[in-house]
């Protein structure tokens, strides 16, 4: 559902324009924000279900993250008080599949919905700097080029490889897409990095773990 009214779901500093909210089935609030012909959520997905209110098995042991064919989320380094509020949580990319990881009413963005935003903002060279959030408060330093300017505000929330370990946080932020490959066997993300304007895309084992920000249907 989508209020009126903002609310702060934590401390990181929300652009401006992003005015409206939409809740979770675990009542966690995000910003959104328009931009173009579309309607992004500010922050990354923190639930821990998916909205038919399935819980999502939260993973924490490495060799148990390696072996999972099934939905699955954690929180970078296992640390939830420190980096849930902040990053989101990280999602494997059967999570994503199964079509309900997203609030009723949104859904996880396919490749396309990423082009689209990726071509308004002037094509994937400079798209980055425009989708980031500024400052080095959490991006590494240089965060080159960033003035934010979609208010989009991308986090550099890192990942956890198919072999458990968390990495990459403050470096680079890492976002599924609803899209796999022709063979069915990777599934393709965007990724920004501190030290360059460009959004990249990857195609990448079902068993990383990645952020994940929703579009409005």
């Amino acid at each position: 559902m989508i209020t009126s009214t903002p609310v702060k779901p934590h401390d990181r500093p929300v652009n401006p324009s992003a005015s409206q909210t939409v809740t979770d089935v675990d009542g966690n609030v995000y910003h959104t924000v328009r931009i173009g012909r579309q309607v992004w959520m500010v922050e990354n997905l923190r639930t821990t279900r998916l909205n038919d209110f399935t819980a999502i098995p939260l993973v924490t042991y490495n060799q148990e993250w390696t072996k999972l064919t099934t939905p699955g989320y954690c929180w970078y380094n296992n640390k939830p008080g420190t980096y849930k509020n902040e990053y989101g949580a990280l999602y494997n990319y059967y999570a994503v599949s199964t079509g309900k990881l997203a609030p009723q009413g949104w859904h996880v963005p396919t490749e396309k919905d990423w082009e689209i935003l990726i071509d308004s903002l002037g094509g994937e060279s400079v798209a980055g700097g425009k989708l980031k959030e500024r400052g080095t408060l959490h991006w590494q330093i240089p965060n080159t080029v960033v003035n934010d300017s979609s208010g989009f505000s991308g986090l550099p929330g890192g990942c956890r490889f198919p072999s458990g370990k968390s990495f990459l946080l403050e470096r680079q932020g890492y976002w599924w897409t609803a899209w796999v490959n022709e063979n069915n066997n990777f599934a393709v993300a965007r990724s920004m990095v501190s030290y360059n304007t460009s959004i990249h895309k990857f195609y990448e084992s079902k068993s990383y773990g990645l952020s994940v920000r929703c579009i409005k249907d």
